[in-house]
C-alpha cells in the first residue's frame, strides 16, 4: 500500500508540473499573439543584460588565464630543457660547474614556484568568483517562469471577474430548461448554489494569485539585491586578478635576472680562462695547388725570348714601316683601338707599325715598347712635320655611347667581377695564395680555366697591389671565400 502511495504522489506531481507547463505555454502564446498583456521591469532586464556580459567577460577571461598558464608551464619545460643541456656539454674540469648546477636548480624552483602561486592567486579565484554565476543564472530562470505563472494567474482571476456580472444577469433571468422545469420553491436553492460556485472559483483564483504574486515577488526582491551587487563587484574583482598577476610577474623577473646575471658571470670567468683557445676561422682544403706557381713559371718562360729581342723586325715583305691605321667617327676613335691592352695612342705620323704588335706582345715586350717610344720621340724631333695630336673621344652612334662599359671598368684589371673585403686574416699557405688581412679590399677576377677552381675558393688581386703595380701577373692569387665579404 505505501508502494501505490507513493507512486500515487509521483503521478500527481508529474501531472502538475504536466498542468504548469501548459498553462505557462499557452500564456506565452496568447502574449505573443497580444491577446494577454505581459508583466515587464525595464530596470531588472538591464540588470539581466549586465547580469549576461559579466558573465560572458569573466568566462573569457578564466579560458585566456588557463591559457597563460599553460604557456607558463610550456616555458618551465623548455626552460628545464635548456640548462640540462648547459649541463651537460659544461665539461667537469670546467671552473663554476658547481655554481651552474646550482643555478639550474634554483631556475626550476622558481618556475615551479610561479606557477602555483599563478594557480593559488589568480586561477582558484577566478573559479570561485565564476562559481555563483550558475546558481543567479538559475534564479533569473525560475524568476521568469513564476513571473509567467503570476500573469497566468492574473488573467485568470480577471476572466472570472468579467464572468461574474454575466452570471449574475443569468440569475435575474433564468433561461435554462432547468430553472424553467423546476418549481417554484427549488429555483432559489439553484441560484444559491450557481452563486456559491461562482464564488467558490473567483476565492481559489484570487488564492492562486495571491500565491503566485509572493512566490514572484520574493525571488523578484532577492534578484533585484543582488545582481546590481554582482555587477559592481566585477571592479574589484579585476584590480585583484591582474594586481595579483603583475606583482607575481614582478617578483618572478627580479629573482629569474638574479640568476641569469650569476650565470653571465660565471661563462664570463670560463671565457676568460680559455679565450686563447678561440676556435679559429679555416679555409677550405684545396685540391689543386700551386696552381699559379706553375702558371709563372711558364709565363716567365714564353716572356724570356720577348724580353730579349727588343729591336722590332722589318715587315717580311719588306715594305716601310707605316702609322696604325685609325678609323674615326666623327673624328673620334673607335672602341676597339680603346679596348686593346697594351695599345697606345700615336703622337706623330711616323710612329712605327710595330707599336701595335708590341701592344698584342704587351704582357712580355713592356721594354721594347719604352725603346721604341723613345726612338719615335727622336723621329719626331728632327722631323719637319708638325706633330698631330690625336684627341679620343667616346664614339656615338645614334646618341648611344660606343665603349662605355669598357671606359667606366679601365682602372678595374680585366675581367673584373666584383669586390670583396676580408673579414679575417689569412696566411697564406702556398706560393698561389693572396696574404689578407681585415679590412683588405680585393678585386675578384676569373679563372682562366674554369676546371681549375676549387670549390669555396676566388681568384682576385688585391686593390692596393692593382693600384700601385697594374700587374696582374705577378699581383694575383686565390683566397678562401668565406674569410670575405662582398662589398659590390
Amino acid at each position: 500500500m505505501a508502494e501505490l502511495g507513493s507512486k500515487g504522489v509521483t503521478a500527481g506531481k508529474i501531472a502538475s508540473n504536466v498542468q504548469k507547463k501548459l498553462t505557462r505555454a499557452q500564456e506565452k502564446v496568447l502574449q505573443k499573439l497580444g491577446k494577454a498583456d505581459e508583466t515587464k521591469d525595464e530596470q531588472f532586464e538591464q540588470c539581466v543584460q549586465n547580469f549576461n556580459k559579466q558573465l560572458s567577460e569573466g568566462t573569457r577571461l578564466q579560458k585566456d588565464l588557463r591559457t597563460y598558464l599553460a604557456s607558463v608551464k610550456a616555458m618551465h619545460e623548455a626552460s628545464k630543457k635548456l640548462t640540462e643541456c648547459l649541463q651537460e656539454v659544461y665539461e667537469p674540469d670546467w671552473p663554476g660547474r658547481d655554481d651552474t648546477n646550482k643555478i639550474a636548480e634554483n631556475n626550476d624552483l622558481l618556475w615551479t614556484d610561479f606557477h602555483q602561486k599563478l594557480v593559488d592567486q589568480a586561477l582558484l579565484t577566478m573559479d570561485t568568483y565564476l562559481g555563483q554565476f550558475p546558481d543567479i543564472k538559475s534564479r533569473i530562470a525560475k524568476r521568469g517562469r513564476k513571473l509567467v505563472d503570476y500573469d497566468s494567474a492574473r488573467h485568470h482571476f480577471e476572466a472570472l471577474q468579467t464572468a461574474k456580472k454575466k452570471d449574475e444577469t443569468k440569475i435575474a433571468k433564468p433561461v435554462s430548461l432547468l430553472e424553467k422545469a423546476a418549481p417554484q420553491w427549488c429555483q432559489g436553492k439553484l441560484q444559491a448554489h450557481l452563486v456559491a460556485q461562482t464564488n467558490l472559483l473567483r476565492n481559489q483564483a484570487e488564492e492562486e494569485l495571491v500565491k503566485a504574486q509572493k512566490v514572484f515577488e520574493e525571488m523578484n526582491v532577492d534578484l533585484q539585491e543582488e545582481l546590481p551587487s554582482l555587477w559592481n563587484s566585477r571592479v574589484g574583482f579585476y584590480v585583484n586578478t591582474f594586481q595579483s598577476i603583475a606583482g607575481l610577474e614582478e617578483n618572478f623577473h627580479k629573482e629569474m635576472s638574479k640568476l641569469n646575471q650569476n650565470l653571465h658571470d660565471v661563462l664570463l670567468g670560463l671565457d676568460k680562462q680559455y679565450s686563447g683557445n678561440a676556435f679559429p676561422v679555416k679555409a677550405q682544403p684545396r685540391k689543386k695547388t700551386k696552381l699559379f706557381a706553375r702558371l709563372r713559371k711558364k709565363m716567365s718562360s714564353d716572356s724570356t725570348p720577348a724580353k730579349a729581342n727588343k729591336s722590332p723586325s722589318p715587315p717580311p715583305d719588306g715594305s716601310p714601316i707605316t702609322s696604325p691605321e685609325t678609323k674615326t667617327v666623327n673624328h673620334e676613335l673607335e672602341p676597339s683601338t680603346l679596348e686593346a691592352p697594351g695599345a697606345s695612342i700615336p703622337k706623330s705620323p711616323s710612329q712605327p707599325a710595330e707599336a701595335a704588335h708590341a701592344g698584342a706582345e704587351a704582357a712580355g715586350s713592356e721594354a721594347a715598347a719604352g725603346a721604341e717610344a723613345s726612338k719615335t720621340e727622336a723621329d719626331s724631333g728632327s722631323s719637319s712635320l708638325p706633330a698631330v695630336v690625336v684627341e679620343t673621344f667616346p664614339a656615338t652612334v645614334n646618341g648611344t655611347v660606343e665603349g662605355g662599359a669598357s671606359s667606366e671598368r679601365s682602372d678595374m684589371p680585366p675581367g673584373f667581377l666584383f669586390k670583396v673585403q676580408a673579414m679575417h686574416d689569412y696566411v697564406a699557405t702556398d706560393s698561389d695564395e693572396l696574404q689578407l688581412k681585415a679590412g683588405d679590399v680585393v678585386l675578384v677576377i676569373p679563372f682562366e680555366n674554369p676546371e681549375e677552381q676549387d670549390e669555396g675558393w676566388l681568384m682576385g688581386v688585391k686593390e692596393s697591389d692593382w693600384i700601385q703595380h697594374k700587374e696582374l701577373d705577378q699581383c694575383r692569387g686565390v683566397f678562401p671565400e668565406n674569410f670575405t665579404e662582398r662589398v659590390q
